[in-house]
């Protein structure tokens, strides 16, 4: 093999990784994953897309090696391939940041417009449960929560907040976590909560940042 036989043979399977990334619903799905574990139809029903168009996703995403399948009966479940798989999906939207004007615009259009307040960072948000000063709130759905949550938090999706007000207590301040640092669960509870009176604030991440970190997560109910 010659010199430049080698160098395009290795570049054509890094290229793989870049194929597979260059899908928005490819990298949105990634992020699910990065929850945890989901039948091909949990995650149609995430991202908004028909099953036959995410089985077709989720094929050129295990081609490239980022994501493992099982057989249950006639379901299949999908998770990541590993944790670096999530660790490069952050470090990707880290350099988007950085790099990419339009990502801080839609993010201030979106995110930031609906929440004045500065996000809590994870340091505060581990002096505050050390204190037990907080009402902790995952508003992820519960299969999120089972999968994999920060320990001292309560499972209340989003979707389930306005009937279950009534279990949050008031004299406490409540804070909500959702995905990640663009997930708009914790947007919607806080705004929620904020017009019910309730003192509430986001946290800035959620758990694959959560876990990079190396902190405890909590399986289960």
């Amino acid at each position: 093999m010659s010199q430049r036989d080698f160098k395009d043979a290795l570049y054509e399977q890094f290229a793989r990784i870049g194929h597979a990334m260059s899908s928005p619903k490819r990298i949105e799905l990634l992020e699910l994953l990065g929850q945890g574990e989901k039948s091909v139809d949990a995650l149609a029903a995430h991202a908004d897309l028909p099953v036959k168009n995410t089985s077709a996703h989720l094929r050129v995403l295990r081609q490239a090696r980022l994501v493992e399948r099982r057989r249950e009966g006639t379901y299949l479940y999908y998770r990541l391939a590993d944790d670096k798989v999530i660790h490069f999906l952050k470090e990707m939207e880290e350099l988007g940041r950085i790099r990419l004007a339009e990502v801080e615009r839609v993010t201030n259009t979106y995110l930031r417009s609906r929440d004045e307040l500065e996000p809590v960072t994870f340091g505060e948000l581990r002096r505050l449960l050390k204190r037990a000063e907080i009402t902790l709130i995952d508003v992820r759905p519960r299969d999120e929560y089972r999968a994999g949550h920060i320990p001292g938090a309560i499972s209340v999706p989003v979707a389930e907040l306005r009937d279950h007000l009534h279990k949050i207590p008031k004299g406490r301040e409540v804070i909500a976590y959702c995905r990640g640092p663009y997930c708009v669960y914790s947007v919607e509870a806080m705004a929620l909560l904020r017009r019910r009176g309730y003192r509430a604030r986001r946290v800035e991440n959620g758990i694959p940042e959560w876990r990079a970190l190396g902190l405890a997560v909590a399986i289960g109910e």
